[in-house]
């Protein structure tokens, strides 16, 4: 077969050997989390599945939507001969929820999150030229509090929730490193002063070694700096870029640099190599604006949410994940939040080079609505240790603009201190421990429980232009609309005058074919008719444009999903509108301003 997915995964931090493991695995399905004790580490497994798709996804060759508590995969792997004296790594992108991981019945590791990768060293387990048995268990408690994102827990999708993701969602691959390799590098870029700088991690003995980052663009090489590899705990090199070769990145000109990192003996020889890239540019908070690189930029935001018929949450093919970026900006989009979800890090790559803003965000929900077994409070200590996982992997991608760890908390106040609360401070202070370059939404949807939020946002879903616009007439004497259900509860610390964004709004149903309430979902009432949505989706756009207090805004959503016809384009990505149309009503000066 044509091995899926079978490019580099992860391409900002790329090494030229490496094995897919994608394809035919062995499957079974575990429903009582029985498996274990019933011999499947030992024997052969009863079905087959499609890696890296998830067994509820048709591209899995399973499609199978029922709740499972866990799942099993098998494969033998022969591994390449000329790997002889190599470190051998396995590489896990994604795989929802609880993953140990045996190779020839021997346990090598376990970690725990759906949404961020992990790797194992297994050179202990393995000899180069043979072939080992490797195997997968998945657990998925269908009612453990845990982030799950838009995962219903019933067996159908229903309002805003979709079909589950158990298992492997994203590639599996094997990688050969030296005895000492270079970990995944920090890249800051310092627009004031025009230069990047690089943090460089380092695994193994450092004695006599040292690294090197050579930084190039299409002219060629434009510097090189170099350190000794043991005199710091993570070597740290600053690369000054000249007047000439400078190069911004943002949206008009996504321009990014080539990066080679290497870590080089005491006789000059390479041990390790790899290449990534980098874009320089700037993200500040102006009063009630934000400035990319010093100058305003009014955020026209899409709700990406990233499923996908055939795949759910994992695109078919890498072509799919470029070609969602390119069809929110062909209806005027400049950026996205995705939302609900760690993106497939190619994701990433391509908003890189395409110019894309992004929001990057957590996949929470899971532990704020309530249920027969559940205590809607209890978000637990893991969302911050697979938030802080997520931050790792994605902090030197150029597009990501801000972070938003958590959404739609909305739980009040309390007089006594709830683990909401204690989980959202410690969500904010690990991104801000972790990056200091970008501003934070602590949660979005109008419940902000930090008075330290830098961004102050509201979901609003009000459908008629006049009273949207309402909303937000008191901003310029501080007064905000909060967008929660009005019962009297205090659900945000006091508005402090932060920038204010409304990041969710829209949603308008519509669906030409089905408009009844039955099979299809949207927010308000359906549009008399195509011209009646153009009319509700300008004035909408508009209310927000026009408010020279609002920095931006983030309409809902990019695509159709299941029961929710709420999007700009089908689930299959048709167009149900003309693209050129929504572009131009977008275009329009927004009036923002600086105090």
């Amino acid at each position: 077969m044509t091995v899926p997915r079978a490019e580099y995964p992860r391409p900002q931090f790329r090494r030229d050997r490496w094995l897919c493991l994608n394809g035919f695995w062995g499957f079974e399905a575990d429903s009582g989390d029985t498996g274990l004790a019933r011999g499947l580490l030992e024997r052969e497994l009863n079905d087959t599945i499609t890696v890296p798709f998830c067994p509820e996804s048709q591209l899995s060759g399973i499609g199978e939507w029922d709740v499972c508590a866990a799942v099993w995969y098998r494969r033998e792997v022969t591994i390449p001969p000329d790997w002889v004296n190599q470190q051998i790594l396995l590489h896990l992108g994604a795989v929802d929820y609880d993953a140990t991981v045996w190779v020839d019945g021997e346990r090598v590791g376990r970690h725990r999150g759906g949404f961020t990768p992990f790797t194992l060293n297994i050179t202990a387990y393995v000899t180069p030229g043979k072939t080992i048995t490797l195997v997968i268990r998945a657990r998925d408690d269908n009612w453990r509090p845990q982030p799950r994102g838009k995962q219903a827990r019933q067996y159908a999708p229903h309002e805003t929730l979709y079909p589950r993701t158990t298992g492997i969602w994203q590639t599996v691959w094997l990688e050969p490193v030296p005895r000492t390799y270079i970990d995944r590098p920090r890249i800051t870029p310092d627009y004031a002063n025009k230069q990047f700088q690089m943090d460089i991690p380092l695994i193994g003995p450092r004695q006599g070694l040292r690294v090197r980052v050579v930084l190039s663009d299409a002219q060629g090489e434009i510097t090189r700096e170099d350190t000794v590899a043991d005199q710091d705990f993570t070597p740290t090199l600053t690369l000054l870029i000249p007047a000439d070769r400078l190069r911004p990145w943002s949206p008009a000109d996504p321009h990014l640099y080539d990066l080679r990192f290497e870590l080089v003996n005491d006789t000059g020889e390479t041990i390790d190599q790899l290449h990534s890239y980098a874009g320089l540019r700037s993200i500040t908070i102006d009063g009630k604006a934000l400035r990319l690189n010093g100058e305003i930029i009014f955020q026209r935001l899409v709700l990406d949410q990233g499923y996908y018929p055939d795949g759910l949450m994992t695109a078919p093919d890498d072509n799919s994940l470029r070609y969602d970026i390119e069809l929110a900006q062909a209806a005027g989009f400049n950026g996205a939040r995705l939302h609900q979800k760690v993106f497939e890090e190619r994701f990433l790559f391509h908003a890189d080079q395409l110019g894309y803003l992004v929001w990057g965000e957590f996949g929470d929900w899971g532990a704020q609505d309530v249920g027969p077994r559940y205590d809607h409070h209890r978000h637990a200590p893991e969302f911050i240790t697979q938030w802080l996982e997520a931050l790792h992997r994605d902090y030197s991608h150029p597009c990501i603009i801000g972070w938003c760890p958590l959404n739609e908390t909305w739980q009040s106040l309390g007089e006594g201190i709830q683990q909401l609360d204690d989980v959202t401070r410690g969500m904010v202070l690990a991104t801000r421990a972790t990056d200091q370059t970008r501003p934070i939404i602590d949660a979005s949807g109008g419940s902000h429980r930090e008075p330290s939020t830098d961004i102050w946002d509201v979901h609003d879903y009000e459908q008629d232009p006049a009273i949207f616009s309402t909303h937000y007439a008191g901003l310029s004497d501080g007064k905000v609309y909060g967008g929660l259900p009005d019962d009297g509860k205090v659900r945000s610390v006091p508005y402090n005058g932060q920038p204010y964004m409304v990041s969710e709004f829209g949603g308008i149903w519509w669906n030409p074919d089905e408009t009844d309430t039955v099979g299809s979902w949207g927010y308000g009432k359906h549009p008399t008719d195509i011209a009646a949505f153009y009319m509700r989706f300008a004035g909408l756009v508009n209310a927000l444009l026009d408010n020279p207090l609002i920095f931006g805004y983030c309409y809902t959503q990019l695509t159709d999903i299941y029961q929710e016809q709420n999007g700009i384009y089908t689930s299959d990505r048709k167009p149900k509108f003309d693209t050129s149309r929504l572009r131009a009503i977008q275009a329009k000066q927004a009036a923002i301003e600086v105090d």
